[in-house]
């Protein structure tokens, strides 16, 4: 099959961007084409991938998706694909990967009533309409059940064209033979002490992620518990408003924002506890890693992976709607329980039976199901 995949832009470190690279490579691992289209590419060209950056103009996002959207026709026209899988929405897609959240539900629960009247609600319901319609004919892949009843609730999309896909995390975030000692080198590097304990946040997109909830609930900790814990965040993305918010917590010194890294798995190893109170998370595809290092997870129960936590009994799930006392004074309950073994133990026993690390193999087998 020749393979047509659009995505507005690729970088490393993005959940969505990690996702359409393993759907790609095991398409090309079954000897199909896949030609890319996308308006940026940071980091390295995967080979056996044709990429093609299209310059676009435009002074806003939206207009800068609708000239890429205007720009690709051509090149779909010309080349004759057999599919073209988007991931992200937008016209002229036959298959769409359903990484992001509804956004009609968004805009409707989470904005207020003059949003709607913005260009940038109009253009972003135009497109999410061109793949979930009942005038459309989209095939979507879908990484989270509750996703289907909020897009049937706003567009009456059909059952037969929603396809679930299990969670497809890398098996290289299971904890290997030599966990300790890489945990140890980790710590080592960072001055963090055997007794002390390390907060991870891992994420681009700070403020969906939470990063204030945590910030707020580690200033809030008990001085005992203050003085022997550090906050690190894993992301790509502006940490400029949160350093602010830090300083004026006046807790600035003991939080690290390290940036997007390859070397996330030897942070999951090292870490005492993952935080994640996210204000809304399609899936949130760290839960499921840091429980398979044995990482045990704080996290709230709109992402769409939060019920992992559950049946692995590796961590806590706070309910909506979101308290942050509530997230505070758990955070204290939970750098303070001895059940921080078990959570840990419960991981990596989960990590070697649940199906949750093949879903670029199930993937690419409905794409060529939909041929």
């Amino acid at each position: 099959m020749r393979l047509a995949f659009c995505l507005f832009r690729y970088f490393p470190f993005g959940g969505l961007q990690r996702d359409f690279m393993r759907i790609a490579q095991e398409c090309i691992k079954r000897g199909h084409i896949v030609d890319v289209y996308t308006m940026s590419w940071e980091g390295e060209f995967e080979p056996g991938l044709a990429i093609r950056t299209l310059k676009v103009k435009g002074l806003s996002n939206h207009s800068r998706r609708e000239d890429f959207v205007r720009q690709l026709q051509p090149f779909l026209q010309q080349n004759h694909y057999d599919l073209v899988v988007g991931f992200n929405k937008m016209p002229g897609l036959d298959v769409y990967y359903a990484a992001d959240i509804c956004y009609q539900a968004k805009a409707r629960t989470a904005r207020r009533w003059w949003y709607r009247l913005t260009q940038r609600y109009r253009h972003n319901i135009d497109y999410e309409k061109a793949v979930f319609s009942v005038a459309a004919k989209t095939d979507i892949l879908l990484i989270a059940k509750k996703q289907q009843a909020e897009f049937q609730h706003y567009y009456h999309t059909e059952d037969k064209r929603f396809h679930l896909l299990p969670p497809g995390i890398d098996k290289d975030r299971k904890a290997p033979a030599n966990a300790k000692a890489i945990q140890e080198k980790v710590r080592e590097a960072h001055a963090i002490g055997k007794n002390d304990f390390l907060l991870l946040m891992v994420g681009s997109g700070f403020k969906t992620k939470g990063v204030d909830r945590t910030l707020l609930a580690y200033a809030a900790l008990p001085p005992h518990l203050k003085k022997r814990s550090r906050v690190m965040i894993i992301g790509n993305d502006n940490a400029k408003p949160f350093e602010r918010q830090a300083k004026q917590l006046g807790i600035l010194e003991n939080i690290i924002f390290l940036g997007g890294r390859k070397d996330v798995p030897d942070f999951l190893l090292a870490a005492d506890l993952l935080l994640h109170p996210a204000y809304h998370e399609n899936t949130g595809t760290v839960l499921l890693e840091a429980v398979v290092a044995g990482l045990p997870v704080l996290t709230t129960d709109v992402c769409g992976y939060a019920s992992y936590i559950h049946n692995a009994n590796a961590g806590v799930v706070l309910p909506s709607p979101f308290k942050q006392e509530q997230f505070n004074q758990t955070l204290v309950d939970m750098l303070s329980s001895e059940e921080r073994d078990v959570w840990h133990r419960n991981g990596l026993e989960y990590a070697n039976h649940a199906d949750i690390y093949s879903m670029p193999e199930r993937a690419v087998l409905i794409i060529e199901s939909l041929r």
